[in-house]
């Protein structure tokens, strides 16, 4: 065997997520309530307009979901707690060697650390039961670990970050050494990237401790995308700074140094609860398309349209405001996973 994760700008079957139930995550008021289910909904809708989207619909919220998103999106009905597919979903993966042949690699989900306010316990199950329900050859894991802290390039390259894969909470035991030859036996990963933090937010207590799909991505061999803080006043300005310091020196599975291309982000600096998190970077890639996290910022956002356009050319990109999906702990990418095309 060996299996590989494609890159996510390959060919997809299909998107996978996972409806909000009520619980921490979604929020306390009504009010909040309805704007975590419309902001998941309007997600699907976006991605269903390039590809087929399954639903993971707890059974407390399948009529609700039946309402709200319609005939369109495929619903599969599983219980959950948690809903961030990225996180909880399997990652899929193919098989080189057999062609044909769908791997979805399950990592030990623990609620990002098994902090004290998550509820996580259904949500780690739903890995196996999509491999099942897709036919995939299940590839299981020791490693803790969660999609949204991995980015790949398809073609050996992995970028990590050393608060997620070597945290105590998750891996107590493991060195870099051990994580690297796990995911390059499940995802077939032959050159790590490793960050050694993520953005500040994140380290808050509903944050994931680092993960890398809110910082860097890789949109194709050689070139790596940025979250960038111009605002000195924001301390993520050192950070992405010393990122970039980083990355500038690092070399991808080929040997190749990046070319980085920054995505700035929006002005704004602070909501109620802290300094802000909200990246462009948080992006799904989609057949034919990008969907991109919005931020209310008119000139922020297009700009970043813009760079995304061109470095996914030929692709287009539709906005939607991601502030709702921030404001609990993530973006477009943490509640989406790519189910590739086997062979592509």
């Amino acid at each position: 065997m060996s299996w590989r994760m494609p890159a996510e700008t390959a060919p997809h079957e299909r998107t996978w997520m996972a409806f909000p139930r009520e619980g921490v995550t979604l929020g306390d008021g009504a009010a909040e309530r309805e704007e975590g289910y419309a902001t998941w909904t309007a997600v699907a809708h976006a991605v269903a307009e390039f590809e087929p989207v399954a639903m993971v619909v707890d059974p407390s919220e399948i009529e609700r979901a039946r309402r709200m998103l319609g005939s369109e999106i495929e619903l599969v009905e599983a219980p959950l707690d948690e809903f961030w597919m990225r996180d909880f979903g399997p990652t899929f993966v193919v098989d080189d060697e057999r062609p044909g042949v769908l791997g979805a690699v399950d990592w030990i989900f623990n609620g990002w650390g098994a902090p004290a306010w998550a509820e996580w316990r259904k949500s780690a199950e739903i890995a196996r039961f999509v491999a099942d329900r897709v036919g995939a050859e299940l590839v299981s894991s020791m490693l803790v670990n969660e999609g949204g802290g991995i980015h790949v390039d398809g073609e050996g390259t992995v970028l990590v970050t050393e608060t997620v894969q070597l945290d105590p909470r998750r891996n107590p035991y493991a060195d870099r050494a051990r994580v690297e030859a796990e995911l390059a036996r499940t995802i077939g990963a032959t050159h790590a990237v490793w960050l050694p933090r993520g953005l500040t937010r994140d380290y808050d207590d509903f944050g994931t401790n680092g993960h890398v799909d809110i910082v860097a991505t890789i949109p194709s061999p050689g070139t790596l995308l940025l979250h960038a803080q111009g605002n000195p006043e924001h301390p993520d300005f050192e950070v992405t700074r010393e990122l970039r310091a980083l990355l500038s020196q690092a070399t991808d599975a080929a040997g190749r140094r990046f070319e980085i291309v920054e995505l700035p982000a929006p002005e704004t600096l602070r909501d109620d609860e802290g300094f802000v998190d909200w990246s462009y970077v948080n992006h799904l890639v989609v057949n034919d398309g990008v969907v991109a996290c919005g931020f209310g910022d008119e000139r922020a956002d297009a700009a970043a349209r813009e760079i995304l356009e061109s470095v996914y050319p030929g692709r287009r990109v539709v906005t939607v405001d991601s502030r709702p999906i921030f404001a609990r702990g993530g973006g477009i990418h943490c509640i989406t996973q790519q189910q590739p095309v086997v062979g592509s």
